[in-house]
C-alpha cells in the first residue's frame, strides 16, 4: 500500500506546526467527545479528560504506531440511559457495564494474539472494505447536514454560516501554502466562528458564567469509593450493567472498519502491524479507565480518519499532542465554555468535508484494488452493503443492542463474502 501523507505514522512535524496540528485535531474531535456526556448526562470535563487519557493509552499499547484518537461513543447512549434510569438516575449500572466492555474487548485481544489476523484477509476482501469505509461516511452525513441547516424549515442564516466555513475549509485546503495548507480545519472553524459572532449567532452566556466561578477547576470525577472532592458510584453486576454487554459486538466491528480506512490511507496495515489485538486492547483499557473514571465509553473517531485524509497528517506525535492538550483543557473551564459556545453550523460546514473525505476513501479502495462491478457478485455484496448500511436498517440482537449502519454492513457483506459462488470476474 501507498500513501501521499505529508506526515505519516512515524513522521514527527517541527513543533511549531506539530502544536498547531494538535490544536486543531482537539477541535475537530470535541463537537462529539462532549455531545455523548452532554445527552448522557455525564460531566464533559470528565469526557474530556477521559478522551486524552484514553489516547494515550491507545498509543502506548500500539507502540505509537497508529493515528487513532479515541472519543466518546455514541454507540453506547441507549443502553447508558436505560441502565441510569433503570436505576433511579444513579450511574452505578452504566459505570459497570461499560468497564465490563473494556474487559471484553480484552479478552478479544487476547485471543487475538494467539489465533492470529490471517483469516481477516479472507473476511475483509477489497469488495467488502471499500462499501464498508462508504457507509461508515456516508452514514454520518445525515449529521453534517442537520448541523450545517440544511433540513426542511432550515434557517438560512445557519446555512450561510456552514457553506461559509465548508468554502473557507475547502480552498485552505486546496490553495494555501505552508503551515495554512495542513489546518485547514483550525482556519475554518475560527473563520466560521469569527463570521457566526458578526451575525450575532454566539452565545457568551456559558462563558460568562464560567469567568464568575473561576478558570481553574478539577474534572468532576466519579470514582468507585469515597472522596471528598467527587462524586462516588458503586459497582453494580446486576442485569441493567449486564444488558450493556452485547453493544461490544457493534463496537468491535467498527473499530475494525476504522482501522482498515486508516490502513488504506496511511498505505500501513494496521490490522498486522501493530495488530488487531494490540489496537482493540488499547480501545478496551482506555474505555475501561474512561468508565472507572466516570466517563462514557471511548471509541475510534470518524472525524480523525477524515482530518487524517484532508490534511495529509498522520503522525501519532501530533494525535499524542492533541491528547495531551485535551487533558490540560478539562481542567480549563474557559476554554471549554469558548469550545462549547461553537455554533452548530459551523461544525456542521467542517463535517460536510470531513465525513466525505471517509468516504471518498472507500471509492479509493475499489479503485486501486481494481474490483470489477460487470462481476454481479461483487455487485451483489456491494449493493446490499450499502442499501442496508445507508437505508436505516436494524436488526435486534438483544433488548439494548441492535446491528445498524457499519455493523449491520459488515456484517451482511462479509457472509455474502462467504456464501456466494464465485465467478472469473470477483475479486
Amino acid at each position: 500500500m501507498q500513501s501521499n501523507l505529508l506526515y505519516n505514522v512515524d513522521q514527527r512535524p517541527p513543533l511549531g506546526k506539530s502544536v498547531l496540528l494538535s490544536f486543531q485535531h482537539v477541535f475537530a474531535m470535541f463537537g462529539a467527545t462532549i455531545l455523548v456526556p452532554l445527552v448522557v448526562g455525564l460531566p464533559v470535563s470528565v469526557a474530556l479528560f477521559c478522551s486524552g487519557l484514553g489516547t494515550l493509552i491507545y498509543q502506548v499499547l500500539t507502540r505509537f504506531k497508529v493515528p487513532v484518537y479515541l472519543g466518546s461513543s455514541f454507540a453506547y447512549i441507549a443502553a447508558m440511559q436505560y441502565a441510569m434510569k433503570a436505576m433511579g438516575g444513579s450511574v452505578d449500572a452504566s459505570q459497570t457495564g461499560i468497564i465490563l466492555i473494556g474487559c471484553i474487548y480484552l479478552l478479544v485481544a487476547f485471543i487475538l494474539h494467539f489465533t492470529g489476523t490471517g483469516w481477516l484477509d479472507k473476511l475483509l476482501p477489497p469488495i467488502v472494505i471499500g462499501p464498508m469505509i462508504i457507509v461508515i461516511g456516508l452514514g454520518l452525513s445525515p449529521t453534517a447536514v442537520k448541523q450545517a441547516g440544511f433540513v426542511p424549515g432550515g434557517d438560512s442564516i445557519n446555512m450561510l454560516v456552514a457553506v461559509v466555513t465548508f468554502l473557507v475549509t475547502a480552498f485552505v485546503s486546496t490553495k494555501a501554502k505552508g503551515v495554512f495548507k495542513i489546518i485547514p480545519f483550525l482556519i475554518g472553524i475560527c473563520f466560521g466562528y469569527v463570521f457566526s459572532m458578526v451575525l450575532h449567532l454566539v452565545d457568551y452566556s456559558g462563558i460568562i458564567e464560567t469567568f464568575q466561578k473561576g478558570i481553574f477547576h478539577l474534572p468532576d470525577f466519579y470514582l468507585p469509593f469515597a472522596t471528598r472532592h467527587f462524586n462516588r458510584y458503586n459497582f453494580y453486576f446486576g442485569p441493567e450493567a449486564l444488558a450493556i454487554l452485547p453493544v461490544a459486538f457493534v463496537t468491535l466491528s467498527e473499530h475494525i472498519g476504522d482501522h482498515t480506512v486508516l490502513s488504506k490511507i496511511c498505505g500501513r496495515n494496521f490490522l498486522k502491524d501493530p495488530g488487531l489485538s494490540k489496537t482493540i486492547a488499547g480501545d478496551g483499557l482506555a474505555t475501561a479507565v474512561s468508565a472507572f473514571l466516570g466517563g462514557p465509553a471511548n471509541t475510534t473517531y470518524g472525524e480523525n480518519t477524515g482530518v487524517v485524509s484532508l490534511t495529509g497528517v498522520a503522525s501519532t506525535s501530533v494525535i499524542s499532542g492533541a491528547a495531551i492538550i485535551a487533558i490540560i483543557l478539562s481542567f480549563f473551564a474557559p476554554v471549554q465554555a469558548v469550545i462549547m459556545s461553537i455554533p452548530e453550523p459551523v461544525l456542521g460546514g467542517m463535517s460536510l468535508l470531513l465525513y466525505g473525505a471517509i468516504a471518498s476513501n472507500g471509492l479509493r479502495v475499489l479503485i486501486d484494488n481494481q474490483v470489477d462491478f460487470s462481476s454481479q457478485r461483487n455487485l451483489i455484496i456491494a449493493s446490499a452493503m450499502m442499501v442496508l448500511g445507508l437505508g436505516g436498517a436494524v436488526y435486534p440482537i438483544s433488548q439494548l443492542a441492535n446491528l445498524s449502519g457499519t455493523a449491520l454492513s459488515a456484517v451482511v457483506g462479509i457472509l455474502l463474502n462467504l456464501i456466494l459462488p464465485k465467478d472469473a470476474k470477483a475479486k
